[in-house]
């Protein structure tokens, strides 16, 4: 452990007090926590969900206004629908289950079927009259590892809930905060606390701890009795709780940089411990570590109204949060010499153009001009005096763009040959996994019709190629973090020798372990436009697209609805994503 007194800077003495007094709080109670009835937890989620309710609004505005928006706007409600509505469909989708832990009856509604590959497929989304409703033709499934079969699922589920409640015996976890986006914080928290049965003390990140009060308010239920501690600091506090000996494990949301300084050092200090095989920090670690996440357009029969949405949705997995996100698109697989290909490009630039949400996360602009580099082929698309232009670089000119996460408005381009939609998917799969660093999540664009023309088995097939953690169908990846149902994290497989995307999962509602990858699956064209098509889908422009006008709006409702759902606050939902 780390001697305080050796540290120089003002009030850190004081902040370190405060650190132990925490930790002994938490070690005092993390047996009576491991041992708590699930009543007594569906009691503290609740009263959680209470409080999110109290303080989404602050929450919410504070959050845009600290990243340079106007709350009250169309793009301010992104804070909404990634800060207090998924917090809250998280603590809903963990009370459903812990409702039906008895025998794991939550398990016996879940639709199973077998894959092309032979492995068990879950589907869990849609799995409420709700989700048919509000997310209708949005779907998700959950691709198990070999082994688990629908008849032996239950053993590979929740199984912290196996030991009886009087045996289990209790750990301290350490969560360090991310910085962009307020959801992963006490998601992460509710990870450590619901599914392995730890208590939790939450280092916030510096970037965002003006998000403190409010989450002490958000989860005071469990402050309150003694189960977490919330706290700020700065590395250095952050390297005197990894060293602490009352902490037993570790979970980060952020760079892997600073997970392998965690683990191995910095310097020659690390080399010599991966040199030698000693990590300087042995606790058991998950992680979610960001990706070059890459977004693969099939060629086939788009209609003009094809290439205006799906260029929204391309624009909207760059633009989101200002690019800020570990699942930002930042590199567009293109099939070359597609005839549709020069209009699709025309329009996410003009998309883009009008999304003038300022860069707010530290390092941006340096980010944004390493990317740059020296290449030739550099494209810019001006977006006003406010916003930084998106930077578009030719990744084949410029390799090193595939192994560097930007975290900013900036996306590589490559053109690879297409002589039939299969082919070209193969080619494309093999080029994301071998040459794009990290494996938390991926996208596929493509007609309906080319998928049938491929045939359905042989899609399957080609897509359980793809090593990513998440893989979004004609929709956003980033779905799957705002579906808690939906286990979150890198493809299996990573080690701290070379962790990649991260270990481990969070999210995960339905406490399903030994997952390989989830699949979303989003309408290919909107309501109404799909009934044209047979496309039975009632979901508009999704409320998350950087052009949905009444986002702000949508956001609040949702996360209402979550609070408390009843159907009269339907209609106010509809009419606002009908307006968006």
């Amino acid at each position: 452990m780390l001697d305080a007194a050796q540290l120089t800077l003002e009030g850190q003495d004081a902040l370190y007090d405060e650190y132990e007094d925490a930790l002994a709080i938490l070690d005092t109670n993390k047996d009576k926590w491991a041992r708590l009835p699930i009543p007594e937890r569906i009691r503290l989620l609740s009263a959680m969900k209470d409080g999110v309710m109290s303080v989404s609004q602050g929450w919410a505005e504070e959050s845009a206004r600290k990243k340079g928006l106007k709350p009250g706007t169309p793009v301010a409600g992104e804070e909404w629908i990634a800060g207090p509505y998924a917090c809250m469909a998280g603590c809903n989708g963990l009370i459903s289950t812990l409702s039906q832990m008895q025998g794991k009856s939550f398990v016996d509604h879940l639709h199973t079927r077998q894959l092309a590959t032979g492995q068990l497929a879950v589907r869990v989304l849609p799995h409420s009259l709700w989700d048919r409703l509000l997310l209708s033709g949005v779907s998700a499934e959950v691709w198990m590892q070999d082994g688990v079969t629908a008849s032996n699922l239950k053993q590979h589920v929740a199984t912290a809930y196996d030991t009886p409640e009087k045996d289990r015996f209790g750990k301290v976890a350490l969560v360090l905060g991310a910085g962009n986006v307020a959801a992963i914080t006490p998601l992460d928290v509710l990870q450590k606390l619901i599914l392995e049965n730890q208590v939790v003390i939450l280092k916030m990140n510096p970037v965002n701890d003006y998000l403190t009060d409010y989450y002490r308010i958000a989860m005071k239920p469990f402050i309150d009795e003694g189960y977490l501690r919330i706290v700020k600091g700065d590395a250095k506090g952050g390297a005197y709780l990894c060293e602490h000996p009352v902490i037993e494990e570790l979970h980060i949301t952020g760079a892997g940089s600073t997970h392998d300084a965690i683990v191995w050092g910095v310097g020659e200090e690390a080399e010599a411990n991966r040199k030698a095989g000693t990590p300087k920090n042995t606790k058991r670690f998950t992680s979610e570590l960001g990706s070059v996440s890459p977004t693969i357009v099939v060629p086939g029969p788009w209609s003009a109204a094809d290439i205006r949405f799906q260029a929204e949705n391309i624009a909207t997995m760059k633009l989101h949060n200002s690019g800020h996100n570990c699942v930002a698109c930042q590199a567009l697989v293109m099939p070359k010499g597609w005839n549709k290909g020069a209009r699709l490009m025309e329009v996410v630039k003009s998309v883009a153009a009008k999304s003038t949400r300022p860069t707010w996360y530290p390092g941006a602009e340096q980010r944004l001009e390493t990317h740059k580099g020296s290449g030739r082929n550099i494209q810019t698309v001006d977006r006003g005096k406010a916003a930084p232009p998106l930077v578009i670089s030719d990744l084949e000119e410029q390799p090193a763009n595939c192994s560097v996460e930007v975290f900013g408005p900036a996306m590589g381009m490559i053109e690879l040959e297409a002589p039939d939609p299969a082919t070209y998917l193969e080619n494309a799969i093999a080029y994301a996994n071998d040459e794009l660093s990290g494996t938390l999540g991926c996208q596929i664009l493509i007609h309906p019709r080319t998928i049938r023309k491929i045939g359905k088995k042989r899609f399957e097939e080609i897509v359980s190629k793809l090593r990513y953690g998440t893989i979004g169908i004609n929709g956003w990846c980033g779905l799957g973090f705002l579906i808690t149902a939906c286990p979150w994290g890198g493809f299996p497989g990573h080690t701290l020798e070379d962790v990649g995307s991260g270990i481990g999962t969070v999210h995960n509602s339905f406490m399903l372990e030994d997952t390989e990858r989830t699949v979303v699956r989003a309408p290919w064209r909107p309501f109404p436009r799909g009934l044209l098509s047979l496309q039975f889908t009632l979901l508009p422009r999704p409320p998350f697209f950087i052009t949905n006008k009444q986002q702000h709006k949508i956001g609040e409702a949702l996360t209402r609805f979550q609070h408390k759902p009843v159907w009269r606050k339907l209609p106010k939902i509809f009419y606002h994503a009908l307006l968006g």
